[in-house]
């Protein structure tokens, strides 16, 4: 089974039901590809480009407060912080800030990225298996939320806030081992994991215990379970465990030490379909289910959701290049491939993409579906957009869109075969029905491969030896 159909369609107990937004994203993307072409953003000279649909973020982000507003108790705080590593545009996080969400950041690039699109410390939150001194000594000095990984990393914090008031709010990461799901390298919560303490080693959690006890100034904990391929009903049980945790923390404390969770992101999304599914609400539902004393105002919550938030409105277009036939199967031979779906060529039946067909003139395209493999540019025989997928046959200067892509996809470009950088664009409707475009990012020029290729230190291995 492949890992989008087992959590598309296998949420735990959780029932997926119609998505109401799939048709207004379906009519704003095809209106935007024709758009596209229309304008001159597609065509023989620009044969890739990326689209982010501003509006179905929009609707992502105030899907997602709301599902928490249903089951928080009035006044709790809740910080949805925007796990960054999804989507590494400053715009975007622009919008999103605008949109009331946060950041969640893992690296001092990313911290950068946050602070350029002007997400306030307080709504940061740092986690990071391999935090430097400089890296803690700065969100430290910001008052940025950081999420200690380990006991090493927190003798670091305790030198740090030796002697200090100490401003950014601190916390544990623990892994509460409750098991992986149908992607091994995505599972954040194995026995073996890299991450946090794991709880069900001999001596972690009363290790975990008195860290707390031992400073007072450690009010937060913070667990990952949730990504791509874990079961809802998985994802709700290590958020049990964790409070289960601070509760007794609290209880050994006789006070209200640990007063936040952060239970982080990782809500699966459908690429089966359409649809987003499973939703906010659904896991919102689930969670105040199994966990009830999460949400009856005594804790604050941090979430750190990444790829549902972006993967549904993301579109990667690629013109045909060339259209052939090996085996007797059609091979649309396009721009997209390996450099912008790095996971999904390396690893397909984890990460299969759907390909919509649009013909020369950017409208969906009709006819028969066919059997067919839709292949990127790069010079193995592996780089497949996708293989064996039926849609109408696609031809010599037609378009093929590759669905769902928001997230992972065109913003961690692969520089396989020095293939530059495509555009990003934003776009949505205006007050006529029309599109109007924005530049996210611009395309890559061929001068700057060159440049980022040691071009100024031509010489630089000749006067060597």
């Amino acid at each position: 089974m492949r890992a989008n159909e087992q959590t598309s369609d296998r949420t735990g107990d959780v029932t997926a039901g119609t998505d109401p937004r799939a048709a207004g994203r379906a009519a704003r993307r095809d209106a935007a590809v024709r758009a596209a072409v229309e304008q001159g953003l597609l065509d023989t000279d620009a044969p890739l480009v990326a689209l982010l649909d501003a509006t179905g973020i929009r609707e992502s982000a105030a899907d997602l407060r709301a599902a928490f507003e249903a089951v928080t108790a009035p006044g709790t705080p809740v910080l949805h912080a925007f796990a960054v590593k999804a989507s590494p545009l400053v715009p975007v996080l622009r919008l999103l800030r605008e949109e009331g969400i946060g950041a969640e950041v893992a690296s001092p690039g990313e911290l950068a990225l946050a602070r350029a699109a002007g997400v306030e410390p307080g709504r940061t939150v740092l986690d990071s298996p391999a935090k430097t001194l400089a890296e803690l000594r700065e969100a430290l000095e910001l008052g940025i939320a950081v999420n200690a990984d380990n006991p090493q990393e927190l003798e670091r914090i305790d030198a740090l806030v030796a002697g200090t008031d100490v401003r950014s709010p601190l916390g544990i990461r623990v892994n509460p081992q409750v098991g992986g799901g149908s992607i091994e390298a995505l599972s954040t919560a194995t026995a073996t994991s890299k991450f946090g303490v794991a709880l069900r080693d001999e001596g972690a959690r009363e290790w975990v215990i008195q860290a707390y006890l031992d400073r007072p100034w450690l009010t937060r904990l913070h667990a990952h379970t949730g990504s791509q391929g874990i079961a809802l009903t998985m994802m709700a049980r290590g958020v049990a465990e964790t409070y289960e945790l601070a509760e007794e923390i609290n209880r050994r404390a006789g006070r209200r030490q640990v007063d936040t969770l952060d239970i982080g992101g990782g809500l699966p999304v459908n690429f089966a379909s359409e649809e987003s599914r499973p939703t906010y609400a659904e896991y919102a539902r689930l969670l105040k289910e199994t966990v009830p004393g999460l949400f009856d105002g005594r804790y604050g919550l941090v979430t750190e959701f990444g790829r549902s938030l972006l993967a549904k409105h993301g579109t990667v277009i690629t013109r045909v290049e060339y259209a052939k036939s090996a085996g007797g199967r059609p091979v649309a031979v396009t721009h997209a491939g390996v450099q912008v779906a790095t996971r999904t060529v390396y690893a397909p039946e984890s990460w299969p993409l759907r390909i919509a067909a649009y013909d020369a003139k950017g409208l969906p395209k009709e006819g028969p579906a066919v059997v067919q493999d839709v292949a990127g540019p790069a010079c193995f025989a592996g780089d497949l957009l996708a293989q064996g997928q039926e849609l109408p046959l696609l031809e010599q200067g037609d378009y093929a869109a590759a669905l769902d892509t928001g997230a992972y996809y065109f913003a961690h470009h692969y520089a396989y075969n020095s293939l530059p950088r495509p555009a990003v664009l934003g776009y949505a409707q205006d007050a006529s029905g029309g599109i109007t475009f924005a530049t996210v990012r611009p395309a890559q020029p061929i001068e700057e491969i060159v440049a980022e290729s040691g071009a100024a230190h031509t010489d630089a291995l000749t006067h060597l030896g």
